[in-house]
C-alpha cells in the first residue's frame, strides 16, 4: 500500500487528543445518520399513508430485518476490530487481506440469507402474530427486501472498513447519499408516476434495493482503486480462510450478540400483538423514533470502537479507559435532554404519523415514558462495542444475553402482564437501568486486568 493511500482519509488516533478525536469522527457518522435514519421515517410515512393494515405489516417486519441487519452488523464489527489492531501495528498488507476477505463473505452469506428468508416467510411472521390480511402485505415487501440485503451486507462491511482507517466521514455519505436515492424513489414507487405503476408496499422495498445497488458499487470502487484498503482480486481460498478467522472469531459472537436484539424485540411485538392492529402500529412508529432518539449513541458506537481498537493494537490502554469514561458521561447527559424533547412534542410526533385517536395516544405514551431509559440503554450498547474492540467478543454476547433475556424481557413481560401496556414501558426502563449498571462495571474491571498485565 503506498503511503499516500495508506493515510487518505485517516485520522491519527494514537496520539490526537482524545475528546476532539471522537468529536471529529462521531460528528460525520451522526450527519449521515440522521439524514438515512430520517429517510427511513419518510418511508414509514409513506407507508402509512396505505393504511394501518400496511403501517401494521410494516412494523412486524422490522424484528426480521433488523435480525438480518445486525448480523451484518456484527460481521462490521469483526472487520473494523481486526483491521483496526493491524493498523494499530502497521500491519496494512494483513488490513487489505482481512478486508477484502470480509467482502467476499458478507456476499456469500448474505444470499444464504436470502434463500432462507424468502421460503419462512409465512411461518415466520404468523409466529410474530401476523395475520392473513397482513401477511399479504408482508410477504409482498420481504421477498423484494430480502434479494436487496444482497446490496446491504457489502456496504455495510466497507464502512466498517472505512472507519477502522479512522476515516467516518465517508461512510456517513454513503448513508446519506442511499437514504436519499431511497426518499425519492418511494412516492414514485409505492404511488405510481407517470408510465411507473403503483407497487404499494413493494415499491418501497424496490426503492431500498435500488439504493443499496448504488452504494455497493461507489464503495467497491473506492475501496479497492481509490483507498487502496482492499485488493482488487478474489482472494484464493487459503488466503480467505486466513483472512476470515479473525473476523469470524469477533464477527460471529457480535452478530450472535446484535441479533438477540430484535429477537427479544419480535418476542415483545408478539405481546403488543395482543393489544390489537393499532398497538402495533404505535410500537413501529416507536421503534422507528427510537432509533432517531438514539442517534448520537449509535454514531458513537461506530466512531468509538475504531478509536479503542488502533490503541489497544498500540497498547494504549489508558487512553482506550479515558474515551469509555468521557462517552459514557454524554450519553446519559444528551439522552436526559433528548428525553425532555420528546415528552413535550410527544403529541406532535404522534399526529404526524397517524389520524387514528387510538394509534396517536399510543405513540403519545410510549414518547412520553419510554425514550426516559435511552441514556442507560446507550450504556449497555457503548460496552459492548467497546467490549469487541479490546477483542472480547464472548463479553459483549454474555452481557447481551444477560440485557436480554434475563432483564430486558422477562422485566417487560411482567410489567405487561401486572399493567398493561403501559406497565411494559416502565419496566423496560428498568431493566435498561440493571443492565447499564452491570455493563459498567464489568468493563471496568476488565480493562483494569488487562493495564496490570
Amino acid at each position: 500500500m503506498s503511503q499516500k493511500s495508506a493515510s487518505s482519509g485517516r485520522r491519527d488516533l494514537l496520539n490526537s487528543p482524545i475528546g476532539n478525536t471522537l468529536k471529529s469522527m462521531t460528528l460525520p457518522m451522526l450527519v449521515g445518520m440522521v439524514m438515512m435514519m430520517s429517510f427511513g421515517l419518510v418511508d414509514t410515512y409513506f407507508i402509512g399513508l396505505l393504511g394501518t393494515d400496511e403501517l401494521a405489516a410494516i412494523s412486524f417486519t422490522f424484528p426480521v430485518t433488523f435480525t438480518l441487519i445486525s448480523l451484518h452488523i456484527g460481521l462490521g464489527i469483526g472487520t473494523s476490530a481486526v483491521i483496526g489492531r493491524f493498523l494499530g501495528n502497521n500491519s496494512h498488507s494483513e488490513a487489505q487481506l482481512s478486508g477484502t476477505g470480509a467482502l467476499m463473505l458478507a456476499f456469500v452469506l448474505a444470499a444464504v440469507l436470502a434463500f432462507v428468508g424468502v421460503i419462512t416467510i409465512n411461518p415466520i411472521f404468523t409466529l410474530l402474530g401476523a395475520n392473513e390480511r397482513l401477511l399479504s402485505y408482508i410477504h409482498e415487501y420481504m421477498v423484494v427486501w430480502y434479494a436487496a440485503g444482497v446490496f446491504l451486507a457489502m456496504p455495510m462491511v466497507g464502512n466498517s472498513i472505512l472507519r477502522a482507517s479512522g476515516d467516518t466521514k465517508t461512510p456517513s455519505y454513503v448513508m446519506a447519499g442511499g437514504g436519499l436515492i431511497n426518499v425519492i424513489l418511494d412516492p414514485i414507487l409505492i404511488f405510481g408516476w407517470g408510465p411507473i405503476p403503483a407497487m404499494g408496499m413493494q415499491g418501497a422495498a424496490l426503492a431500498t434495493l435500488i439504493a443499496w445497488a448504488l452504494g455497493l458499487l461507489y464503495i467497491l470502487y473506492l475501496l479497492a482503486y481509490k483507498r487502496e484498503l482492499i485488493l482488487p482480486r478474489l482472494l484464493s481460498m487459503s488466503e480467505l480462510k486466513r483472512s476470515c478467522g479473525g473476523i469470524l472469531k469477533i464477527g460471529l459472537p457480535a452478530a450472535g450478540a446484535n441479533m438477540l436484539t430484535p429477537i427479544a424485540g419480535g418476542i415483545l411485538t408478539a405481546v403488543v400483538a395482543g393489544y390489537g392492529p393499532g398497538a402495533v402500529a404505535a410500537w413501529g412508529v416507536g421503534g422507528r423514533l427510537e432509533s432517531i432518539a438514539s442517534i448520537v449513541i449509535l454514531a458513537l458506537s461506530m466512531s468509538l470502537p475504531p478509536f479503542i481498537s488502533q490503541n489497544f493494537g498500540a497498547n494504549n490502554l489508558s487512553r482506550v479507559s479515558k474515551a469509555y469514561q468521557l462517552c459514557v458521561r454524554f450519553v446519559v447527559i444528551w439522552q436526559l435532554l433528548v428525553f425532555g424533547v420528546f415528552y413535550v412534542l410527544s403529541g406532535v410526533f404522534a399526529r404526524a404519523f397517524s389520524s387514528e385517536p387510538e394509534v396517536i395516544g399510543l405513540i403519545q405514551t410510549y414518547l412520553m415514558i419510554v425514550p426516559l431509559g435511552y441514556g442507560v440503554q446507550g450504556i449497555v450498547i457503548l460496552t459492548n462495542s467497546s467490549f469487541n474492540a479490546m477483542h472480547l467478543p464472548m463479553s459483549a454476547l454474555l452481557m447481551s444475553v444477560l440485557r436480554l433475556f434475563v432483564f430486558f424481557v422477562p422485566i417487560s413481560y411482567l410489567g405487561s402482564y401486572l399493567f398493561d401496556l403501559k406497565g411494559m414501558f416502565w419496566a423496560g426502563i428498568v431493566a435498561n437501568m440493571l443492565t447499564a449498571a452491570v455493563a459498567y462495571i464489568w468493563f471496568c474491571r476488565s480493562l483494569s486486568k488487562r493495564m496490570a498485565a
